[in-house]
């Protein structure tokens, strides 16, 4: 006999079955009353064991943290709170947990203590429930695509070029740092290193998914990225993951129609396979946020929210259109933005992308067409050269969540473009054939998938949304 999964047993919930459990204590009562997880739901399973017919010396080693096997019979529970049981026959401990050492007592812990402890954080329930959401996004987005005929592209960690122009990168070298070998000017000698150039960790698996789209149509990457941003907030991460497709012989509303779908498609998804642990989450939110004052609490509960996302249209709209909106709003002109709007060109901030979509239309908002100055070079250069033809997707309670564009094809235009972002031509050639021999219009977008997660989790740092987290001065575990 097979063990079965404790989410299993619960669904089917067949009494008289005999079964084999394995998980983790999370609490033991009157030395009868095991509460029994193995990861599988957040749910646990009562085990009731024999006291009488238990020798005492393996009672006293049943504490929170031990990994224990069982086996038994499925009966009725007679107790609140479940409605079935398992009835006790064998039990074994696989591994033993000191309970005055254990960290994970059956308390409530802060989330920055269990920061410091995130490689046992997840056999709590709140990480518990994030990472099976995670999986589940994750999933969702694989599925998402392979039904539309997209090709997962896997784009390489390892790069020589800086995709968004940004200069913080990380970079990679086998040198020795104590012994730097020189050029004649002085300079780091990269042709000895071991790529025989400068090389980094990438920050975007975009321009790799354009040169597959320009072969295949409709490509994706889902892929880990970097940034050496030296940033300590609840929103930025030194490593990530971001879903980047790229859609061929499409034009910016391609691509909004695209993105649309896919969040709508990763929320119903969650939503149809997660409920257990959206509830749980949205329980701890409310309880969480009960203390602070009105302003500072969610737009709305966790489930109603993600219902939110799924039920209308998105407005679309233009950067322009946006601006003017809100500066003839009431918290700009009284000032109470902590970012005034006075000008067209302003980037906006997530406070003025929240009043889009919170006060102003109440859903989700498309803004297209952003200067020119505060884009990518890549980003389609449009008739009035001013604007671009960009888009950035913005949800209730975070701001923006996907931004994307259609690419400039026209090689003349992008390579204007890349000198004005000063962007060495030799050393993006081959990003450059591509517009060279059979150039066609064509779009994409990045969701970062962390962004994504805490929509979906109502968690409010970034770091507690992926399972270990790198950030300036953290690389544990």
């Amino acid at each position: 006999m097979k063990r079965s999964r404790i989410k299993a047993i619960i669904e089917e919930g067949a009494v008289g079955s005999e079964v084999i459990v394995c998980g983790w204590v999370r609490t033991f009562r009157n030395n009868q009353f095991i509460a029994l997880n193995d990861g599988s739901t957040i749910k646990t399973l009562q085990c009731v064991v024999d006291r009488d017919a238990t020798p005492e010396d393996l009672l006293k080693r049943i504490s929170t943290g031990a990994a224990l096997r069982m086996t038994g019979k499925i009966i009725a529970s007679q107790g609140q709170g479940q409605s079935i049981e398992l009835q006790v026959a064998e039990l074994k401990i696989l591994g033993d947990s000191d309970a005055e050492k254990y960290p994970l007592q059956p308390k409530r812990h802060s989330l920055e203590f269990l920061r410091d402890i995130a490689h046992l954080r997840m056999r709590t329930n709140t990480f518990s429930a994030v990472f099976r959401i995670r999986h589940a996004a994750a999933f969702a987005i694989h599925e998402f695509f392979n039904k539309r005929g997209f090709v997962y592209i896997h784009s390489p960690i390892v790069t020589g070029s800086d995709a968004e122009g940004a200069g913080e990168m990380f970079q990679v070298t086998t040198l020795d740092l104590n012994d730097t070998p020189k050029t004649e000017e002085g300079k780091v000698d990269f042709k000895k290193d071991f790529f025989g150039k400068a090389t980094n960790l990438t920050v975007s698996g975009q321009l790799e998914a354009e040169l597959g789209a320009l072969a295949l149509s409709d490509v994706y990457t889902f892929a880990p990225t970097f940034r050496a941003e030296n940033s300590n907030t609840s929103r930025h991460l030194a490593e990530f993951w971001m879903i980047e497709p790229e859609i061929a012989f499409a034009d910016i509303h391609d691509d909004m129609d695209l993105a649309e779908d896919m969040l709508k498609y990763i929320i119903q998804y969650v939503l149809d396979n997660c409920n257990d642990d959206l509830e749980f989450l949205e329980n701890r939110l409310i309880g969480e946020e009960k203390n602070k004052p009105q302003n500072e609490r969610s737009p709305m509960p966790l489930r109603e929210k993600l219902k939110f996302c799924l039920e209308e249209s998105y407005e679309r709209l233009t950067y322009t259109e946006a601006i003017r909106i809100l500066m003839n709003s009431k918290p700009n002109k009284k000032k109470k933005f902590q970012f005034v709007i006075e000008e067209w060109g302003a980037d906006l901030q997530s406070e003025h992308e929240r009043y889009l979509v919170e006060k102003h239309f109440k859903k989700p908002v498309i803004l297209i067409d952003y200067p020119k100055d505060i884009k990518a070079f890549y980003m389609r250069l449009n008739d009035d050269e001013k604007t671009v033809a960009a888009m950035d997707i913005l949800f209730p309670g975070i701001g923006e969540i996907v931004g994307g564009s259609q690419r400039e094809e026209r090689l003349d235009v992008l390579k204007r473009r890349m000198t004005d972002f000063d962007i060495p031509h030799e050393e993006m050639d081959w990003f450059l054939d591509t517009r060279r021999f059979g150039t066609c219009p064509h779009a994409g977008f990045g969701l970062g998938f962390e962004r994504m997660i805490m929509f979906v989790t109502g968690m409010a740092n970034i770091r507690d949304v992926i399972p270990f987290p790198r950030f300036p001065g953290s690389a544990e575990f």
